[in-house]
């Protein structure tokens, strides 16, 4: 049974607010953050069919090595890469503010029949609960069905 949320982000500010927010509405799903393309996609390989919504930063700071030296820990485009050589299974957001990294990951995401958002980061984190997780609930629940009522009298 598909049960996971995956995203790829390196921001400790943006985690914990997805965090929060995932917890108050979706707390039933397994939620796994990566900070590492390489190990985002040792994830994807073993547990895509599990998978409910992913979502993808593009741009990920470099991290401190053993050696003193920095190493290069990817960026988004390269899962949604290889996204794009897997069967469709969810839908992907892509929260980056990375315009041509953006565009380039929903091309290629929809040209292999993923189904993608966009939402794009402002404010510091305030676009997380006003912007992502709409897309997130969207993603995870389907749109809102509205109710009509008439008006009996």
């Amino acid at each position: 049974m598909a049960n996971k949320i995956v995203i790829l982000e390196d921001n400790a500010e943006r985690k914990a607010a997805m965090r929060a927010c995932i917890a108050d509405r979706f707390y039933t799903f397994d939620t796994y953050f990566f900070d590492e393309v390489a190990e985002m996609i040792a994830f994807l390989k073993k547990n895509l069919a599990k998978i409910l919504v992913i979502s993808l930063d593009n741009d990920l700071d470099m991290k401190s090595g053993l050696n003193g030296g920095m190493i290069d820990v990817g960026e988004g485009r390269q899962v949604a890469d290889y996204l794009a050589m897997q069967t469709p299974v969810c839908p992907v957001i892509i929260h980056t503010s990375n315009s041509n990294a953006a565009v380039a990951m929903e091309e290629v995401l929809r040209d292999s029949g993923w189904k993608t958002r966009r939402v794009l980061p402002f404010d510091d984190t305030k676009w997380i609960q006003e912007s992502w997780f709409f897309a997130m609930r969207r993603a995870l629940v389907g749109p809102i069905k509205r109710i009509r009522t008439e008006n009996v009298s």
